[in-house]
């Protein structure tokens, strides 16, 4: 939301109450700011004015941009005329991160008390320049920036972006990329995920097996969550990591923009990795090959590092010296989330362990191990950071705890218990998740994360004590990378939504707009575009929501995420265009048709075109009884795709399931078709049993038939859509009763071995 300070910087200037100049697009919002008249012109004559050499550095940041896109680098003096100049003046009354900027025809004057609010300052002008600034090639244009006064300082310390380069190793041109990215909207943390079972990604000097074999795994064509593990022998070609060289220029590469960077080391578990590379830090009680995961795990995640063995605290305590020289950051996150106790409790050295130090539950013995840990990364003198499972035992004093499970609850005990505490909540910060109709998206996991979803975030609680709200240090996005491929699939993971994070971590609790975010929002986009950023435009693509009506009839409704879009649509077959019908309320069925949809602005399409082909059978727009959440879906006419959690489906997970539909009136019945899906590394599997039964009064039902599946049928591998087909039937009923077996746990051989099922339906087809 644009603020107008009518009062703000009078001291002695006359504001020109004319015709206002046109409006400004900065992300994330500043927090005061008075559009004034005119433009100040960037030119080969203009000179920035410093008072010293950090000054200096900084400003080269803003006299860069112009080198190449303008032809030009204004010179940096000491002292210099009075217009056509940018001042950086130091105030340090202004608090760390707050700048103030003044823009007049004639200068520009930027004064903050140090180097990052300086920084964030340019970030503004460079945002208020024309996109083309960020070209490398020579662009004419006229060099302008509005003439604004601003007051600006962030609402969090702590705005942060973690990437998980274990999982899909990120080149280091991509991360040098990401940086950039994060810079230009005063993103100022960026944690990197080291270490994980998929791979080591940090030399280590005393120890060359993490990265000779650490940093590999075995190719696998699969997506993650399908890979089987590695067989001992196997070639391991698939990985990469980092030179102590190459972290050394990425930490330089930050600090000159102002954000730290903070490495991750995880233990005790997802450790995989290096225990592949030193196996004998993994328990006695494991007897088995240690390979680097190429996926999930299964059984083989349960390997952690021997809470009883102190090799293991040797190796970690030379890992964290080596860490602590090359990260000036303030922080090593240690990790310490989804550790499996299942060996601690099988192996000898860990029972002594808990004797010795007199530990009753195994949960503590990770709490000893660190603490442990945390006391060694203190005496480097250094801060301890770690995931929410920390809460689950005593948590070390000091440390911060980043709380991610659900919506982040765990984040908050820790600061009632007096920790200081980030939030990064899976269900609206993991930018892993869908960030679109996933009808468009590439496969991930679990449900959606939108751009709006992400800008309507608020950390804060209502009933939040104060002392908490004080101990909230700020907020994070994590793009863990299971199912990235490619490095440019991480820019498509993190913009546009990076923007909408950046905006809730900065600017003030209680001013958003989401329409005013867009247009603003927009106009970074170009910079972005200009930078070659790959941008999801998933924003601009169309949700859906069939449900049947009184009267057997069908009700569609389509929506996108953007307000200022014509949602224009056909049901010829023909692709939608400008001029085609446009989508107002709903759109209402009574048969068999093809609608396709698009957003459109001024007239061009913006987003992927929605197909949606609505097929009618005996069972369509009836209602369904019994069957859980919005039973519709399963008789709305419209299949699912073959990912599962695109709200066509609906699922069971670890029971058996019954619904009933209401055919109305009676029917003969000949054929029903259940639409079921298998996706093998999600544990999603199609039922065990299906069983059909036909009613005059939907009280006393008999059998038609059943369908039984064996285990290897239930199990076989792969992704797929399977129509479940009862044939040839000869019964008659007004309702249809259809009941699911679950196929249990998933076998030993599994990806998820001894995980319970789902099951899925998205259609039932009665003929």
């Amino acid at each position: 939301m644009m603020i107008f300070v009518t009062g703000l910087f009078m001291l002695g200037n006359t504001i020109i109450q004319a015709k206002q100049p046109e409006r400004i697009s900065v992300v994330p919002n500043p927090v005061e700011q008075q559009i004034k008249q005119g433009h100040f012109t960037f030119n080969a004559q203009t000179v920035c004015v410093v008072e010293n050499e950090q000054q200096r550095e900084v400003a080269l940041q803003l006299t860069s941009l112009f080198t190449s896109a303008a032809g030009f680098t204004p010179p940096i003096a000491y002292s210099a005329p009075g217009e056509n100049v940018v001042y950086f003046i130091t105030d340090s009354t202004l608090k760390p991160e707050a700048y103030r900027l003044d823009v007049t025809p004639e200068s520009i004057t930027i004064e903050s008390s140090g180097k990052d609010g300086f920084f964030y300052a340019i970030q503004t002008i460079r945002q208020l320049l024309p996109s083309v600034i960020e070209k490398k090639e020579l662009h004419q244009t006229v060099w302008n920036v509005a003439a604004i006064k601003i007051v600006d300082s962030p609402r969090f310390t702590y705005r942060g972006v973690m990437l998980d380069v274990s999982r899909y190793f990120i080149p280091k041109e991509m991360v040098l990329r990401v940086i950039d990215g994060m810079s230009m909207i005063k993103l100022n943390k960026l944690h990197l995920h080291l270490v994980d079972g998929n791979g080591w990604r940090l030399e280590i000097k005393k120890y060359p097996l993490l990265t000779e074999v650490g940093a590999w795994r075995v190719k696998r064509e699969e997506d993650y969550a399908q890979r089987k593990n590695a067989r001992k022998g196997e070639k391991t070609t698939e990985g990469g990591f980092y030179t102590q060289d190459d972290i050394r220029e990425l930490v330089a590469y930050a600090a000159a923009r102002s954000i730290e960077v903070i490495p991750e080391i995880e233990m005790p578990a997802h450790t995989n990795s290096s225990l592949a590379a030193y196996p004998d830090l993994a328990c006695k009680s494991v007897n088995q090959f240690i390979g680097v995961l190429p996926g999930g795990g299964g059984l083989d995640a349960e390997i952690v590092y021997c809470a009883g063995n102190e090799k293991v605290f040797e190796f970690l305590e030379n890992v964290i010296d080596e860490v602590a020289a090359l990260f000036p950051s303030r922080y090593i996150h240690l990790g310490g989330d989804e550790a499996s106790k299942k060996h601690w409790l099988q192996c000898p050295l860990c029972q002594q362990r808990m004797k010795n130090e007199k530990i009753s539950n195994v949960e503590d013995l990770q709490g000893y191990f660190m603490n442990r840990v945390s006391r060694y990364v203190k005496s480097k003198g250094k801060e301890v950071m770690g995931w929410d499972e920390w809460t689950n035992t005593f948590i070390p004093d000091g440390a911060v705890i980043f709380g991610w499970r659900g919506t982040g609850n765990a984040g908050y005990k820790a600061g009632k218990q007096g920790n200081p505490f980030l939030l990064t909540p899976a269900q609206t910060l993991y930018l892993i998740r869908y960030q679109g109709p996933q009808w468009f998206e590439p496969r991930t996991y679990f449900g959606n994360n939108t751009l709006k979803d992400v800008y309507e975030y608020e950390p804060v609680q209502p009933d939040w004590e104060p002392e908490v709200v004080s101990r909230l240090l700020g907020i994070q996005g994590s793009l863990w990378s299971e199912f990235i491929t490619t490095s440019k699939e991480v820019e498509y993971l993190l913009y546009p939504r990076l923007t909408a994070l950046a905006e809730v971590a900065w600017s003030p609790k209680g001013t958003k707009d989401w329409p005013d975010f867009l247009k603003r929002m927009d106009v970074v986009n170009q910079h972005y575009a200009n930078m070659d950023v790959d941008m999801s435009r998933s924003m601009y693509n169309l949700d859906h929501h069939i449900s049947g009506t009184v009267g057997n009839r069908l009700k569609v409704v389509i929506s996108c995420i953007r307000p200022d879009v014509e949602i224009r649509y056909t049901t010829d077959q023909n692709d939608p265009g400008s001029s085609s019908l446009l989508f107002q309320d709903s759109i209402i069925l009574t048969n068999s048709t093809d609608i396709k949809a698009a957003t459109f602005k001024n007239g061009i399409q913006q987003g992927a075109v929605l197909t949606l082909p609505v097929r009618w059978n005996k069972s369509t727009a009836k209602p369904v009884s019994g069957a859980g959440i919005d039973g519709s879906r399963l008789t709305n006419g419209l299949r699912g795709s073959d990912k599962h959690t695109d709200f066509e489906w609906m699922g069971w997970y670890a029971n058996d399931a019954s619904f009933t539909i209401d055919l109305q009136e009676k029917q003969q019945i000949r054929n029903v078709v259940i639409g079921t899906i298998t996706n093998y590394g999600m544990g999603v599997h199609i039922p065990a049993q299906i069983r059909l039964s036909v009613s005059d009064d939907n009280k006393s039902f008999t059998k038609i038939d059943v369908l039984r599946f064996t285990p290897k049928q239930i199990f076989k591998e792969g992704i797929r859509i399977q129509d479940q087909l009862f044939s040839g039937l000869s019964a008659e009923g007004r309702y249809l009763k259809i009941e699911l077996k679950n196929p249990g746990k998933c076998p030993k051989d599994h990806t998820r071995p001894g995980q319970s099922s789902w099951m899925y339906v998205d259609e039932v087809i009665v003929e």
